[in-house]
């Protein structure tokens, strides 16, 4: 491994992709080697650096990996991910994948990977948000011996753009909570006359506004009392500077699967 962590960015062109470009190339430790992209993106051939609006960068946007790479970032759509997963296999990178919305074989597929190369696999990058799944965990955990029951309620809000609902984050927080309390029935959204609502259910309700980088919150219902414990991320920096940790930690390890919650030791 040279001097400083050599990094392939691979959705490179894409919101998040820019910034992880952009961040790279602020980082001391990190040298970005590669953008990678679709063969259909319309930015390849460009500079990454100036396609991420931070200048010429000297890394022209790609479909194919020809730099040698000591890690890969990818932060792009699963169908894409599917393509870059038996690469990583075949070349032994380690690699870093912030993609949601998988299906259950894309799943199967990256848990596949891990058992070859050092994987870090998470429905969100961001420092604050693997915080709070600790807290949203502990929390369960007090509170499932209240004699009353718990009602408990998952709100997520992004961009507009975004394809997938509820995000990846939010189903996370809500298999934290029934892993500690034992609720059977996740319900997406609710409409009519659904009746009482029941205590082995977690709702979740996806907002889809403006260009929202991503809220979540996971309400505690009691009676007598709430607790809504939020997370909310400004700019997709937060996200950003996640990966990068999460690439500097992978590089070092051997072949498995990992957590944000291993890479920053929750």
């Amino acid at each position: 491994m040279s001097q400083r962590l050599r990094v392939a960015v691979h959705g490179a062109a894409g919101r998040m992709g820019q910034r992880i470009v952009a961040c790279t190339l602020q980082d001391a430790e990190l040298q970005l080697v590669a953008a990678l992209d679709s063969p259909k993106c319309t930015r390849c051939g460009e500079d990454a650096g100036e396609v991420a609006g931070c200048g010429k960068s000297g890394v022209v946007i790609a479909s194919e990996l020809t730099a040698p790479v000591d890690v890969i970032i990818d932060f792009s759509v699963p169908e894409a991910t599917e393509h870059l997963v038996p690469l990583c296999v075949a070349r032994k990178l380690p690699l870093v994948v912030a993609t949601t919305g998988f299906n259950d074989a894309q799943k199967a597929a990256v848990q596949a990977a891990a058992k070859q190369i050092p994987l870090v696999w998470s429905p969100s990058m961001s420092v604050a948000v693997n915080l709070l799944m600790k807290l949203v965990r502990d929390a369960a955990r007090v509170l499932k011996a209240n004699p009353e029951g718990v009602d408990v309620e998952v709100i997520e809000r992004h961009h507009r753009f975004k394809e997938d609902a509820p995000s990846g984050t939010a189903l996370a927080f809500g298999r934290i909570v029934a892993e500690e309390m034992g609720q059977t029935n996740h319900v997406h959204g609710r409409s009519g006359r659904p009746g009482m609502r029941p205590h082995n259910e977690i709702g979740y309700h996806a907002l889809r506004t403006g260009d929202n980088v991503g809220e979540h919150t996971i309400v505690f219902g009691l009676m007598g009392e709430t607790i809504d414990l939020t997370v909310r991320s400004h700019t997709r920096d937060s996200y950003a500077y996640g990966a990068l940790a999460a690439a500097k930690f992978i590089a070092r390890q051997q072949p498995g699967l990992y957590s944000m919650a291993d890479v920053l030791k929750l």
